[in-house]
């Protein structure tokens, strides 16, 4: 019997933003979903404005499962994760042993499929790069969102986050900016 599942499906209940005041709440299951669907927009880019030639299915799936460490260890804020190196270390391995944990929840016969799921040293440069950048967007994206609805809670992170995806090294990542989130400024009725 493996308990893989059961702990897979607490996602639901682990919040982010935990410092800030937030006009809607997400937890890390939207949070996945809208990662894969971006990382794997991302992929396709690569591949069809690039010339690249990645998996996007792949890039979807590696991102569903990269905060699923913390059904484990619950959403540490980025302010806490990152106030100095020394945190962020013994953080990082906190959320690797919380992974290795869940992959021993695998069964026997599947572990060679989940394996690069878990154990992000185990995922390929390429695919993993594209869901930190994905990962980076949907935070970038949420906070949008959150000026969008006049919550200025969310504007000193705006400014960070915008600043980092910007740094991002990852030609998709341009392209993605331009193409789709200038729409995420528009109200409902401006959309149609």
């Amino acid at each position: 019997m493996s308990h893989l599942f059961a702990y897979l499906s607490r996602m639901k209940f682990i919040k982010r933003w935990g410092l800030m005041h937030t006009t809607y709440p997400e937890n890390i299951q939207e949070h996945s979903l809208r990662v894969a669907m971006i990382a794997h927009a991302l992929a396709i880019i690569r591949n069809r404005v690039f010339g690249g030639n990645v998996n996007p299915e792949r890039t979807a799936v590696l991102a569903l499962y990269h905060d699923a460490s913390e059904v484990l260890t619950g959403d540490l804020p980025a302010p806490v994760k990152y106030f100095n190196p020394e945190i962020k270390t013994a953080y990082k391995a906190i959320e690797a042993a919380a992974a290795r944990k869940l992959f021993h929840m695998v069964p026997e016969a599947l572990k060679a499929d989940y394996q690069a799921l878990f154990l992000a040293e185990d995922a390929d440069q390429v695919h993993h790069d594209l869901v930190m950048a994905a990962d980076k967007l949907c935070a970038y994206l949420k906070c949008l969102e959150e000026l969008g609805a006049g919550n200025q809670e969310f504007a000193k992170a705006e400014k960070a986050l915008k600043a980092s995806v910007d740094g991002l090294d990852l030609p998709e990542v341009p392209y993605f900016l331009d193409m789709f989130v200038p729409s995420f400024r528009l109200t409902l009725d401006e959309l149609e």
